[in-house]
């Protein structure tokens, strides 16, 4: 008789090695519950944790994870409250709860901490003496101690520091070099620098890149928030880039980004694309540059600066970076001059994966079309404030890609709105993965939007096959002919492989246009973000009682939802006469979410930038109680805490946390919103609800 065999009786080294491929949290909580033996082979082969319990519960701390290398301590509850200070109530004594953390998860290596103050760092960090990566948190503003305070003890007590991550961390930009060159051993050891700081008013200067980048010679990975404005003293230009060259060679990852793009503002389509001044960065400078740094993979510029004539300088990386996989460029102009047939600038860089461009004024469909014909292997294309593009040049990019290309971002490009966009990408639409629009419902001419209007006829050698080929009207039909095998001349409709669809919508505009642009079949789209952006003062009631979040009803496997309206303006408290508050226009945008069968939803609420506040108002609160199959819910804001006590009635949430994750936090001794002990009064009653599963 046989024996049926089962996954059981796979050896313990290859059943190690499927429970480590699995990264879903829900997923591994589900395997360990199989039996014993999963059990065991789950918390072994788990490597990373996220703690969101409550700092004060220390018999919560989990201590059947001991495998833990990444620990991430940034969301313990309440959020961006001391973590470890005897001042603090979250405590009663520090030491002990970094005594406990340490033997719950003794072999950590990577920490991602909310430091309020060095007190932290100073009680655990010595915790694991073998910290190799570290990564601060910070949103409040920055206390007032003595310059490089915050990172004296990380470099007091991590030795073998490797990797250091300030993106989500305020402070001053004088406070990181002179610790640096105080610590000259640990900052040679440095791999990693990530200081992309969002919260900078000017970003670093030539003088402090310089003494950075002299004080970390190893560094592989570089990342930097920048001043590139010449009218500014100690601007980043000519000298930083060099140094940057000479100083670090060995980086294989460089991100320079002015402060303005971190923003993350929509600019003016309507703008001719120049900026009033020209960046203080040469093509000798660029040049110089890529030479220096042969081993780059990764190479962002986003100056917002002009860069004029760059397709020189541009040409030099096919050679000078032959290993280059990603590149942004922010605000270059002249990219692809597009004369006649041959290739140049941008579109000799034919290794490209992922390539970004932004603002570029003189960028058009001829350029386009020769990026798509040199850069024949990427797999993610973003173009922002391109005015001079068109549907025609983006779909023939489309045709072109359309063997390699899943990832598209197009915003705020004058001639793509919504349906633009998508019918630029009709000959991929079966194989986007993930896309970027924006909501702008212009209608499109006939002449525009047809099919018909493609009259590029280019005799030219491609040199990809060394053939001549010729882009024309009729090998775009016959292309389309081919798409789909059933010869009736359409490419496919359906957007079979979407997964995450990504919008930005202008306040006082709704989502009901959506399904008529032809995102109506998007059978599999798992999450969707949406971002609102614009001013409420001034205007009047919307048009329509609700934003149409009804309309995403259209995808059946909807679950994850992201809507921003961080950067949406108004009137927190009394508006004037024949106007909304924000309490009214958050009714207005979350009318309808209570019928989205939503597992996960991150909601900012619109803020008030007079008085520093963006709060959950009880119209929100009362729509998003309604919610019946919400499990996970985060709001990036403040709330009452009589407001929060309606989120227990949705049946199977277990997961709520308000994070004020923008800059400058609200203090919560000041604030009359949510304070420590009702954050604390919050979960326990989230805690006393029985959830099925």
């Amino acid at each position: 008789m046989a024996v049926a065999t089962s996954i059981n009786d796979l050896p313990d080294a290859i059943l190690s090695n499927i429970c480590a491929s699995i990264y879903d949290t829900r997923t591994r909580n589900s395997l360990s519950l199989v039996n014993r033996k999963f059990h065991l082979l789950e918390r072994t082969t788990r490597t990373s944790i996220t703690l969101r319990g409550n700092a004060r519960h220390l018999f919560m701390i989990p201590t059947c994870f001991r495998s833990v290398t990444d620990l991430d301590l940034s969301l313990l509850s309440p959020w961006g409250h001391p973590l470890l200070s005897s001042s603090s109530s979250s405590t009663s004594d520090p030491l002990l709860l970094a005594h406990r953390l340490r033997q719950a998860f003794p072999l950590v290596t990577s920490l991602t901490v909310y430091s309020r103050s060095p007190s932290t760092l100073e009680v655990l960090l010595p915790q694991w003496p073998r910290l190799s990566h570290v990564k601060l948190v910070r949103w409040h503003q920055r206390s007032q101690l003595p310059v490089g305070a915050d990172f004296v003890p990380l470099f007091e007590q991590c030795e073998s520091l490797t990797s250091l991550d300030l993106s989500n961390f305020y402070y001053w930009t004088e406070d990181l070099p002179p610790v640096l060159q105080a610590y000259p051993k640990i900052s040679a050891y440095l791999t990693h620098l990530n200081l992309l700081t969002v919260s900078f008013s000017e970003g670093f200067k030539t003088n402090e890149i310089q003494e950075i980048t002299a004080a970390c010679p190893n560094l592989s990975k570089f990342l930097v928030a920048c001043m590139f404005d010449p009218r500014y003293i100690g601007f980043v230009g000519d000298e930083a880039l060099s140094a940057i060259a000479i100083n670090c060679p060995k980086l294989s990852l460089l991100h320079l980004a002015d402060m303005l793009s971190l923003a993350n503002t929509r600019g003016d389509p309507e703008s001719n694309g120049f900026t009033s001044e020209d960046a203080g960065i040469s093509r000798e400078t660029l040049i110089e540059l890529f030479t220096g740094l042969p081993l780059l993979e990764e190479l962002v510029l986003d100056v917002c600066k002009n860069m004029r004539d760059s397709a020189i300088a541009l040409e030099m990386l096919k050679t000078k970076c032959p290993n280059l996989k990603l590149l942004k460029l922010g605000q270059f102009h002249g990219l692809c001059l597009a004369v006649e047939s041959q290739l140049d600038g941008i579109a000799l860089c034919g290794g490209l994966d992922s390539l970004s461009i932004k603002n570029s004024a003189d960028l058009t469909d001829m350029g386009l079309i020769a990026i798509g014909r040199g850069c024949c292997r990427l797999s993610k294309f973003e173009v922002e404030g391109c005015k001079n593009i068109t549907v025609q040049g983006m779909r023939t990019v489309a045709c072109l890609l359309r063997k390699t290309l899943v990832d598209v971002k197009i915003s705020y490009c004058k001639n793509l709105g919504a349906k633009a966009s998508c019918k630029a990408l009709e000959p991929v639409r079966d194989r986007i993965q993930r896309l970027h629009i924006d909501c702008v419902w212009t209608e499109l001419d006939e002449s525009g939007s047809s099919s018909d209007a493609f009259t590029y006829n280019l005799d030219e050698e491609d040199t990809r096959t060394k053939k001549k080929c010729k882009y024309s009207v009729g090998d775009n039909k016959k292309a389309e002919l081919n798409s789909n095998g059933n010869g009736n001349g359409f490419w496919c409709k359906t957007w079979k492989s979407l997964k995450c669809l990504s919008l930005w919508i202008e306040v006082g505009d709704l989502l009901d246009p959506l399904p008529t642009v032809g995102l109506d079949d998007c059978p599999n789209l798992e999450e969707i973000r949406i971002k609102v952006e614009g001013d409420c003062r001034g205007r009047y009631n919307p048009s329509e009682g609700a934003f149409g979040l009804n309309n995403l009803l259209l995808y059946p496997r909807l679950s994850k939802m992201q809507l921003d309206c961080g950067d949406t303006i108004g009137f927190a408290l009394t508006a004037p006469s024949g106007q909304m508050d924000l309490s009214l226009w958050e009714r207005h945008f979350l009318n309808g979410i209570e019928n989205l069968s939503l597992d996960e939803l991150q909601y900012w609420p619109p803020q008030d930038r007079d008085v520093n506040q963006r709060s959950l108002s009880l119209p929100a609160v009362a729509l998003l109680q309604q919610c019946p199959a919400l499990r996970k819910l985060f709001i990036h804001g403040t709330a009452h805490e009589h407001f929060m006590m309606f989120l227990p009635n949705i049946p199977n949430l277990r997961d709520v946390q308000l994070r004020y994750d923008y800059y400058p936090a609200p203090d919560h001794d000041m604030s009359t919103e949510m304070r420590l002990d009702s954050c604390s009064r919050f979960e326990e009653a989230l805690n006393r609800k029985r959830v099925d599963d």
